[in-house]
C-alpha cells in the first residue's frame, strides 16, 4: 500500500458561505473538518494534516486529536497559501504522496480517496499526479507525488492551487462521478 498523507485545505474565510467553512457542521453536529479528516484516514492516508487560517483559534479544537494542524498566516492569499502550508507540513512526514481535499466536501466518501490511491500495484508513488473528475469537471481529491510538492508549492497562486500545474504536467484524471460527493458546498 502507498504511504499517503492527507491534507485538508480549511484556511479560507468562506465569504460566500458566510464564515469559515472550518467551523461548519453537518446536520448531526459533526464538524466538517472532522468528516474530511476521517474520509482521508478511512480512504487510506496514514497521517492527516489540516490547514487553518480564518477562525483558526475556534476551528482548532474541531480538528481530531490524531490529526496535525498547520496554521496558515497568509490564508487571505487564497487556496494556494493553504496548499503551500499543507505541503510544507507534509514534507516532515515519510509519505510518498499527498492526497488533497477541501473541507467543504462533506459528502465525499472514503471510496474516492481509495480510488485515487489506486490498486496496491505500485502504480501510485512519488511521481504520481492524479485528479478526481466528477461529471466531467476536475475536482478533489488530488494526489500529488512527493517529487512534485516543491514545484507545485512554488507555482500555486491565488485560489487556483495546483490546477495549472496538474494541467501542464498531464495529471491522470480519475472518474469518481459514480461515488458522489464531488460538489463543494458554498452556501449554507
Amino acid at each position: 500500500m502507498v504511504n499517503a498523507v492527507g491534507i485538508v485545505l480549511a484556511a479560507g474565510a468562506g465569504t460566500r458561505f458566510g464564515g469559515p467553512k472550518a467551523l461548519a457542521r453537518a446536520d448531526d453536529g459533526t464538524p466538517w473538518v472532522e468528516i474530511a479528516c476521517r474520509t482521508l484516514l478511512d480512504g487510506g492516508c496514514k497521517d492527516v494534516i489540516v490547514t487553518l487560517g480564518a477562525g483558526a483559534d475556534t476551528a482548532g479544537p474541531l480538528v481530531p486529536g490524531w490529526a496535525t494542524t498547520a496554521v496558515v498566516p497568509d490564508w487571505a492569499g487564497g487556496a494556494s497559501a493553504s496548499l503551500r502550508a499543507g505541503l510544507a507540513a507534509a514534507a516532515g512526514t515519510s509519505a510518498d504522496v499527498a492526497v488533497i481535499t477541501l473541507v467543504d466536501l462533506p459528502h465525499l466518501p472514503p471510496a474516492a480517496v481509495r480510488r485515487m490511491l489506486g490498486p496496491d500495484d505500485g502504480a501510485v508513488g512519488a511521481d504520481t499526479l492524479r485528479r478526481a473528475v466528477h461529471a466531467g469537471r476536475p475536482g478533489h481529491p488530488v494526489v500529488l507525488g512527493r517529487h512534485h510538492w516543491e514545484a507545485v508549492a512554488s507555482t500555486a497562486t491565488g485560489d487556483r492551487g495546483a490546477s495549472g500545474y496538474l494541467r501542464e504536467h498531464g495529471a491522470t484524471e480519475v472518474d469518481c462521478t459514480d461515488l458522489g460527493g464531488g460538489g463543494d458546498v458554498d452556501r449554507r
